[in-house]
């Protein structure tokens, strides 16, 4: 049976994941079902200005205003701070007149539940502020932290309101809710008013009232009641509640629930991860309360979000959107180091994974790898044609887009010119579909007014597929429509195309000549170096062969997961690359793990649920499998952006990366379009120079 211990710990885990995830979701709805209320209200007013100066005259006058400047006052409340509370701009002094205007319509008009519920958030927006979905907590920390007048004074009142929020926010949520629940159940009311089992009383409440008025019995205020016990089961009752003592004294009884080891470090059993990817980030926190010292090993000091690499290359979003810190991510897992180095091979006889400039011993070793760019036995295209693996892979081609279309600008030969404005994919899976679609897309409606000697959309996009059709791997219908996608965006869909070679004016496909000064390459991919390293058989993309348990044959201390195996599903069948599969080998094997070092029985054999495989087309149209149901278009775009947002580490990425796209679906406007760099990141071969020079001259 699991340790009370761990079972507490797994509870904390998951009301802290739903605290991080939902808590932004819940603020962010509050917020704009106060917003449309007063709104809505405010240009009713607005289109009838001798109604709002009846109502303000007869209906709730207020007795230290003349009628007129009342019906003003609260015009201009109602039209401005809704819309700067539903952005959360200025969040706080928005807050402050709706505040207000609520407390005077509940005491100079009609009393009711409502206007109290309105008066409650409002005031917990000015103590807490707006959430994390908000331009105030993207750019407010900045704000407050420059030289702009008065930002000091802003920043101290800011940081006491935090400080004064911290006790009374959670406070003033339970007493509230401890007079309106008296009447229905006053031993609920009690406990909320004390704070003792706080979360579980709030939840429990939330279920009784949808039950009662899905029975037709609920209050009216039924939305406003759901919210405000949102917040209790998000938050909890605070530090002025009883559970706080209680959650001391389990501290201290468990230091697991802290984030703390509840034995010694030094004599621990030591797991050595490589590779900070979806798997290897899976295994680590999945060992967090393994009795175990875990390394985690990554060349790179962030984990990036792969799936949305395109969108940096595609100057949609920043690197910054879809990358966070290992050591951010791991920073409350006390049995975890984060080592910065590059592994350059393994010692299987010693144990011990070799840097290279260290050794590190190891228990248990887990391979997440990931991989690289495989050109089929012509590792000289990789000059031309450069893949998109990692971050400067984006940047990179990003520079080679934009440069050329700044460098068609400059171009007085028509041919040239026509070269600089043809881009050539090579593969047609989701990353050549996806990246060739952003491209189109970009030329299209992103640069139509930006350029004068030409126009962006006459640039020709190509995707190359040696397949009969594109995304091959998603059923036929799918396939169908993705092309037909594409085709709308403009792009030239080459099927059955091989490409027999390229240089740095273009490429062959079989007899056809295409000048092209950009050439990306998202055609195939080979795993990294592992198998080499520990002399394990592999298949011809380098993948290790693993057994059932994810376990290196020879070596059953040593684990692959993601790219860096070959595992069959149950059909037999390769499980394919993705990062949920990815995620499932590093939790599966850590489980593995651990059953080993409690002296458990061993989970069975290693077995990859599909949750299904999407890309996306443009900004309107994407191509969904989740096994019997298949998705296509808007529906499918609209799912496929969900749940990337949701995989994002970190809130700040999500509501980065929310901002951007809807700026970008608004406005057709792409807001990361810098040339950064080297110039020699632009064009290795030095393409884009010949013809930086060709329009000089």
């Amino acid at each position: 049976m699991m340790p009370a211990a761990n079972l507490m710990s797994i509870v904390r885990d998951t009301l802290n994941f739903a605290e991080r995830t939902l808590r932004p979701l819940l603020d962010l709805a509050i917020r704009l079902w106060l917003a449309q209320s007063f709104f809505a209200s405010g240009l009713v007013k607005a289109a009838d200005w001798d109604t709002a100066l009846r109502l303000a005259t007869n209906e709730y006058p207020v007795s230290w205003l003349d009628p007129t400047p009342a019906a003003i006052i609260g015009l201009a409340i109602e039209l401005i701070c809704p819309p700067l509370i539903a952005v959360g701009l200025l969040t706080r002094i928005a807050a402050v007149p709706l505040l207000i205007l609520s407390l005077v319509i509940q005491y100079a008009y009609v009393p009711l539940p409502e206007n109290l519920f309105w008066a409650l958030f409002f005031a917990l927006m000015i103590v807490r502020g707006p959430g994390a979905l908000s331009l105030d907590r993207l750019v407010g920390a900045a704000v407050l932290s420059s030289a702009l007048p008065f930002a000091g004074l802003a920043r101290r009142i800011v940081d006491a309101l935090d400080r004064f929020a911290q006790p009374i926010g959670p406070l003033a949520v339970r007493l509230f809710m401890a007079a309106f629940l008296w009447s229905i159940a006053p031993a609920a009311a009690v406990l909320l008013a004390l704070g003792l089992a706080t979360r579980i009383v709030a939840a429990a409440a939330a279920v009784f009232l949808l039950v009662t008025a899905m029975m037709g019995a609920g209050p009216p205020e039924l939305a406003y009641w759901l919210m405000a016990l949102g917040l209790l089961v998000l938050h909890g009752g605070g530090i002025l509640s009883a559970d706080e003592p209680i959650d001391r004294l389990l501290r201290r009884r468990f230091p697991q629930l802290s984030g703390k080891p509840a034995f010694s470090l030094d004599d621990a059993p030591h797991i050595v991860i490589v590779g900070a990817g979806f798997g290897g980030l899976a295994a680590a926190r999945a060992l967090r309360w393994a009795r175990a010292r875990v390394t985690l090993i990554d060349r790179r000091n962030y984990h990036l979000f792969q799936p949305l690499l395109y969108q940096v290359a595609t100057a949609s979003l920043s690197p910054a959107d879809i990358a966070t810190s290992i050591r951010t991510v791991m920073r409350d897992q006390a049995n975890a180091v984060v080592h910065y180095g590059r592994v350059v091979g393994v010692d299987t006889a010693a144990r011990a994974v070799l840097l290279e400039n260290q050794r590190i011993p190891y228990d248990y070793l887990i391979l997440a790898t990931g991989a690289r760019h495989d050109y089929f036995g012509k590792p000289e295209w990789e000059a031309t044609a450069p893949g998109l693996k990692k971050i400067d892979d984006a940047t990179a081609i990003r520079r080679r887009i934009l440069t050329a279309f700044e460098l068609a600008e400059a171009c007085a030969d028509p041919a040239e010119r026509e070269a600089l404005l043809t881009f050539v994919v090579v593969g047609a899976g989701p990353t050549g579909v996806e990246l060739s679609g952003a491209i189109a897309e970009l030329a299209r409606q992103g640069m139509e007014k930006d350029f004068r000697r030409f126009d962006p959309a006459a640039a020709r996009v190509i995707l190359v597929q040696s397949a009969p059709r594109v995304l091959p791997t998603f059923p036929e219908s799918l396939s169908a429509r993705a092309k037909s996608a594409l085709e709308a965006l403009g792009v030239e869909v080459r099927l059955d195309s091989r490409v027999l070679g390229m240089d740095a004016a273009g490429v062959m496909l079989g007899e056809e000549r295409i000048a092209a000064r950009t050439v990306l390459w998202a055609a195939g991919v080979a795993a990294s170096p592992a198998a080499k390293w520990l002399g394990a058989a592999a298949d011809r993309a380098g993948r290790i062969k693993v057994g059932r348990d994810l376990s290196v044959e020879g070596l059953p201390q040593v684990f692959a997961i993601g790219d860096t195996a070959l595992v069959a599903d149950a059909g037999g069948q390769p499980v394919p690359g993705l990062a949920p599969a990815a995620r499932q080998g590093g939790e599966h094997v850590a489980r593995v793990i651990r059953a080993r070092l409690e002296g458990r029985r061993e989970p069975g054999p290693f077995r990859y649920r599909h949750l299904g495989s999407m890309a996306t087309i443009g900004r309107k149209a994407a191509v969904a499998d989740l096994g019997r149901l298949r998705l296509w278009g808007m529906p499918a775009w609209w799912l496929w952006g969900a749940v990337h947002v949701a995989f994002l580490v970190g809130a700040r990425n999500r509501a980065a990366v929310m901002l951007d796209w809807a700026w970008a679906y608004l406005t057709y406007r792409r807001s990361i379009r810098l040339i950064t760099g080297a110039e020699s990141d632009a064009a290795p071969d030095g393409t884009l120079k010949d013809a930086a020079r060709s329009a000089a001259a």
